[in-house]
């Protein structure tokens, strides 16, 4: 049997019309993908009246020296489980690294860490992940829906989330404004 295709390290955009309003232009960043499933963290879409300064508080944590940025949607599975992905300057006992490109950490310590002005240089916060049982991912892969595209840390860490869509098609090299919402039937 063949080995399936693993994505770790690159985002999966969402095709126009895929069928799936909660992942209408969805940008996932895929952090594990392997024989036993895939999950990765939803960085398209921000949780509205949501900083990270709310997250930290709810958990006693002071916000000292972290900035009040946006929180993502990470997913539908678990929406209250936090995540940050964060460059690979910091990295705490459970942080898992997602090849040469990020980090993916869940615990209180790297919050702690953003606070206290030490954690990592760039990060972002999300609630929830997106995830795929066993070959799951696999077969979506093949029907229309995703587009993997290069993960990028400039996509990622420096552009605005409601621009991480478009900006990650045009640097695969697609003019997103060209995508048919409907696919074709032969």
């Amino acid at each position: 049997m063949e080995s399936p295709p693993f994505y770790s390290g690159q985002f999966l955009l969402a095709l126009p019309g895929m069928g799936d309003p909660r992942f209408d232009r969805a940008v996932i960043a895929m952090c594990a993908h392997d024989e036993q499933g895939a999950l990765g963290i939803g960085i398209g879409t921000t949780i509205a009246n949501v900083g990270f300064h709310t997250l930290l508080q709810q958990l006693d944590i002071e916000p000292g020296e972290a900035p009040d940025a946006p929180v993502h949607l990470g997913g539908p599975v678990e929406p209250q489980r936090g995540f940050i992905l964060h460059s690979l300057d910091w990295g705490g006992d459970d942080s898992v690294q997602v090849g040469d490109k990020w980090a993916l950490t869940g615990t209180l310590d790297i919050l702690r860490a953003i606070a206290a002005g030490k954690g990592p240089e760039q990060w972002l916060s999300a609630l929830g992940y997106a995830g795929w049982s066993a070959g799951q991912l696999d077969e979506e892969m093949t029907r229309h829906g995703w587009f993997t595209a290069e993960g990028d840390n400039a996509i990622l860490f420096e552009t605005e989330a409601e621009d991480r869509w478009a900006e990650s098609y045009r640097k695969a090299g697609v003019d997103p404004a060209l995508l048919a919402h409907d696919a074709g039937h032969a």
